[in-house]
This record gives C-alpha cells, structure tokens and sequence, in this order.
C-alpha cells in the first residue's frame, strides 16, 4: 500500500467465510496484532492505531473476493505492513532539532530503538516486512518463505541485503541474525 500526500487509505481485505467471522478474527487474534505492531512500532498508540486499521481494512473487503484461508499469517502480515506504513509516514514527518542538547543514556537508547525502527521502514515493502518478521517477530526463514510463496533461500538472500543496508545506515546490525 502506498499512501499519497500521507492521506491514509483503506484497502479492500479478503473476505473471511461465514457471518460473525469479523467479529470472531477480532476476538481470536486482536492481542496478537497489537503485539505485532507494538514490536514493530514501541508505543501503544501507534500499535492501537495499527490494530484499528487492520481491522479496518479487514471489514472492508470486497464481495466475491477469495476467503481468507489462513487468517494469522494473513493479519500478522497487515499488522507488519501498516507498522511499517506508520513508521515510515512518521519519519517524514520529524525534522531534527539542530543545537538540542545530547540525551542521557536512557534517552540515548530511546533514541537508537528509534533510529532502528525508521530505517527498517526506509528498507521498503516486502524487505522490511520480512525483516521484522525475522528479527522482530521471531519466525524463521523457512516460515518466511511460506509466507511469501517464496524459497528460503530468496528468503535469506534478502534478509541479508537487508543488513547490510541496515549497517550502512546506522553501522550498528552486524552481529544481527548470526
């Protein structure tokens, strides 16, 4: 998804099978979609609003569109990508201050988790979502890959271009994923 001009947009979802299947996916994997988003984004308004758009973009699905088959990896995925869309409309929105004091240590760490956090969103779509998917979420590369409809090996050959970007840009990942 692309935003224009940072105007927030809903795309049309999959259609889940049956009635009060909406509700249903809500109740069954609303905390994991937070988690997700809160990993990802590290505050919980940003991860609510995340979850508010998932669902969101779930309960506005086209008719006579295909089922959702598996709807964890499906919404996990969602919550991934509008962390990321946030992230990255956040980023362009933030001016540095020039001549503010340095922070202390604590601030020095909110700061770094910060800087991660816009770069993996600068690494673009389907990289940066199976960046945070690897190291971020946990799953493996294999479980990627299934994800995707993808080897495990384009799989790895990504995650690794994506460190390599990540370090350029903040010279800090090279021990990530070993």
């Amino acid at each position: 998804m692309q935003l224009a001009m940072g105007t927030p947009q809903i795309e049309p979802a999959l259609p889940l099978p049956g009635p009060g299947a909406l509700e249903r996916a809500f109740d069954q994997h609303h905390s994991m979609v937070f988690r997700a988003a809160y990993r990802i984004t590290g505050n919980v308004a940003d991860a609510e609003d995340v979850l508010q758009t998932v669902f969101l973009r779930l309960s506005a699905r086209q008719e006579g569109a295909d089922e959702v088959s598996a709807i964890e990896g499906y919404l996990r995925r969602a919550a991934v990508n509008a962390s990321l869309n946030l992230l990255d409309r956040k980023s362009r929105r933030n001016v540095p201050l020039e001549g503010a004091p340095e922070p202390h240590a604590r601030e020095d760490q909110r700061d770094l988790r910060e800087v991660l956090r816009i770069a993996i969103a600068k690494l673009g779509g389907r990289t940066a979502e199976m960046f945070a998917l690897r190291f971020i979420e946990g799953y493996e590369n294999p479980e990627i890959a299934e994800m995707f409809g993808i080897s495990p090996m384009v799989v790895a050959v990504t995650l690794h271009r994506a460190r390599k970007q990540l370090q350029k840009e903040i010279g800090l990942l090279g021990g990530w994923g070993k």
